[in-house]
């Protein structure tokens, strides 16, 4: 190869080496240039922070001089709150157990509050004055608008902070978990110091009206005093009325269910049995007494220890809901029950009862529910009392009318006294005794003057007079029903001396006098003679001696004689015996005394007679048939007569026809001095 041929290849290999060389440097720059780019963006970002650093270097010389001391006033303040939000939060170390150490908890409470005045006070001023620095920053161009916008928009979510979620949540809700636990203190205090009142602790005395003592110690009554300060001072009084009322009336509904009072339950329909009305009402009226004189009266004065120092209203209205809701309504609405039940004349006594009851406690009930807070318990009561005395005075007028229209109904079959009877002479005596004479007469005057009449005590006497002759009335009409003459007498023998009985030695008899007593022992004394005499008093006729005589007509016609005259004595005397078996004499001692005078008119007749000619008789095989009876055994036999047989009691009914009365009379047979009473 020639000289030209090597400088070609040289000249190549030249050209690739630099071909090389630029191409390891062209790679080079290409990674530099990769490497270059994010710092390059990082720069690009830092740039507005850069211009915004170095803008107060460009903003006007005034308004930087001015913007020093606008940044002050604004921190200033805003540091004050920081610093007691801080404080704030240290104080709920401090909050303690308030059941250990109430006191310290109610001034670390306190201390809380103040330190959220003071935030409530002037978080709005710290507020407005950044406000305003960043209004001024703004407009002298001062700081970058991205700073400004980011403040403004901290500072609008502050004012909406403190709008909205008022002052509580400027302490994270610390204040209102502070007051909750005050108010669970509250009533820890009131149940484990509520304890029931047994009824046989607190004697019921009449002499004077009962004023209970207060049911908690003051020292707790003070602590529930002190934690009602705060809680009111934070709108919290609603609360703590509604646990008070829930706690108290707890307590008494505790202390009046040991008394078994499901009887104030009781529907109208079931208050039908005269028996049950009698016993319940007793209960009633004694439980209500309890009630009102020691619950309820320690509940009043109570209400007033605690919530005395925010006024007669706030203390009286607890009260009003707690006697509503332990059971005063109960009582009430069993008083109205027996008034809506049947219109039986024995009604009266009951409904006297009530009101008398009503009438003991009034001024207990005026003193405690006196006030407008207890309107609904005032306004049952007056209903109740004019029910009362609305029923009672139309019972009692309506009587005569009743005892009048039985004048028609038939006797009793065994010659007893008609229960009709007995209740007016009892009802009568109960009337104008010393127990219900008094009630009755305010009752009816109260109804009187409700008409605008006037009542005098001589209108009840001459009522309950008239009453009594009524009865005599009746009991002509009743005996004349009788077909069997002698029962008739029994009849009036019967009442006439149940009249003299029952109403001697009492008022209703003082008012009819010696003479009208005295008359009516003579009518028993009349019908008892006149009944021997037609009935028993001819039996000894049957034993005549005549043809007896020396035994003139042979001993075997005596002994005839004799066995026909006790065979017709027999006779007389078992049939005799068998009707009157079934009547009755119903006072023990008349009974007694009639006994023992039919005893004295054919026992002594019969002995004579059986001494002198029973062993004619005696001696016969057949005299079995004709001695039948013994002295003794005759008088045992007539010793068991005219005693009331267990049977069936009646009823002296009312059936109200129209908004009137009308009477009935059914199956007077019982001698029960206080009936029983059915309705219609």
């Amino acid at each position: 190869m020639g000289s030209g041929g090597e400088e070609g290849i040289r000249n190549l290999m030249s050209a690739r080496k630099s071909l090389k060389v630029n191409l390891e440097k062209s790679k080079a720059l290409g990674l530099s240039i990769r490497q270059s780019g994010p710092r390059l963006e990082e720069i690009n970002q830092r740039l507005p922070y850069l211009e915004a650093a170095v803008r107060p270097i460009r903003a006007q010389r005034d308004a930087l001089d001015a913007v020093g001391g606008h940044i002050n006033r604004a921190v200033v303040p805003a540091a004050a709150v920081l610093k007691v939000f801080d404080a704030i939060h240290g104080l709920e170390k401090s909050l303690s157990d308030p059941q250990s150490d109430l006191q310290g908890y109610l001034s670390v409470l306190k201390n809380l509050q103040e330190a959220l005045r003071f935030l409530s006070e002037n978080c709005g001023m710290a507020i407005q004055w950044l406000d305003d620095i960043v209004e001024y920053l703004e407009d002298h161009n001062v700081a970058d608008e991205r700073y400004t916008s980011s403040l403004k928009k901290a500072l609008k979510h502050l004012r909406e902070l403190q709008t909205k979620e008022e002052k509580g949540r400027l302490d994270g809700g610390l204040l209102e978990a502070a007051l909750d636990r005050l108010e669970t203190e509250f009533r820890r205090l009131l149940t484990e110091n509520s304890v029931p009142l047994p009824m046989s602790s607190s004697p019921l005395k009449d002499e004077q009206p009962c004023i209970a003592p207060s049911p908690l110690p003051v020292p707790i009554i003070q602590k529930l005093q002190a934690i009602l300060g705060t809680l009111i001072a934070n709108n919290r009084l609603e609360k703590c009325k509604s646990i008070y009322v829930n706690v108290r009336s707890e307590n008494v509904r505790a202390s009046l269910q040991a008394l078994n009072l499901d009887y104030l339950e009781i529907s109208v329909s079931e208050f039908n049995d005269v028996q049950s009305i009698e016993g319940y009402i007793a209960k009633w009226s004694k439980h209500l007494e309890f009630a009102v004189k020691h619950l309820f009266e320690a509940e009043y004065k109570l209400c007033n220890d605690v919530f005395e120092r925010l006024g007669l209203d706030v203390w009286r209205g607890c009260f009003a809901n707690i006697a509503a809701q332990a059971g005063m309504l109960a009582f009430l609405q069993f008083g109205k029950t027996v008034t809506e039940s049947k219109k039986d004349p024995i009604k009266l006594l009951k409904l006297l009862d009530i009101f008398a009851s009503l009438n003991k406690l009034r001024l207990d009930f005026n003193r405690l529910f006196g006030g407008a807070a207890c309107a609904e318990i005032q306004n049952l009561t007056r209903d109740l009392i004019k029910r009362v005395i609305e029923g009672a005075s139309e019972i009692f007028w309506e009587l005569l009318v009743q005892v009048e229209l039985q004048r028609q109904s038939p006797p009793p079959p065994d010659g007893s006294v008609p229960r009709l009877v007995s209740f007016i002479t009892d009802y009568c005596n109960r009337l104008i005794g010393n127990d219900y004479k008094p009630i009755l007469n305010q009752v009816l005057a109260i109804e009187r003057s409700w008409k605008r009449e006037k009542f005098q005590e001589s209108l009840l006497h001459d009522y309950l007079l008239n009453l009594i002759r009524a009865i005599e009335v009746n009991l002509e009409s009743w005996a004349k029903a009788y077909n069997d003459t002698n029962l008739s007498y029994i009849f009036l023998m019967n009442n006439h001396y149940h009249l003299y009985k029952h109403l001697k030695g009492t008022k209703t008899g003082a008012l009819l006098g010696d003479q009208w007593l005295r008359e009516h022992n003579d009518y028993t004394e009349y019908y008892s003679t006149i009944f021997l005499r037609e009935s028993w008093g001819k039996l000894p006729s049957h034993l005549s001696r005549e043809g007896l005589i020396l035994f003139s007509g042979g001993r075997a016609t005596a002994r005839d004689l004799v066995k026909k005259r006790l065979k017709a004595f027999n006779e007389a005397f078992e049939n005799i015996y068998k009707k009157h078996s079934n009547w009755v004499v119903m006072e023990k001692d008349l009974r007694e005394k009639t006994c023992h005078s039919i005893i004295q008119a054919i026992v002594p007749v019969y002995r004579s007679y059986m001494q002198n000619y029973g062993p004619l008789v005696e001696q016969d095989s057949s005299g079995g048939k004709y001695a039948k009876f013994t002295a003794q055994s005759l008088e045992k036999m007539v010793s068991s007569l005219f005693v009331m047989k267990p049977m069936r009691h009646g009823s002296f009914k009312v059936r109200q026809h129209s908004g009137k009365f009308n009477n009935g009379v059914e199956d007077h047979y019982s001698g029960s001095p206080t009936p029983t009473v059915a309705s219609a």
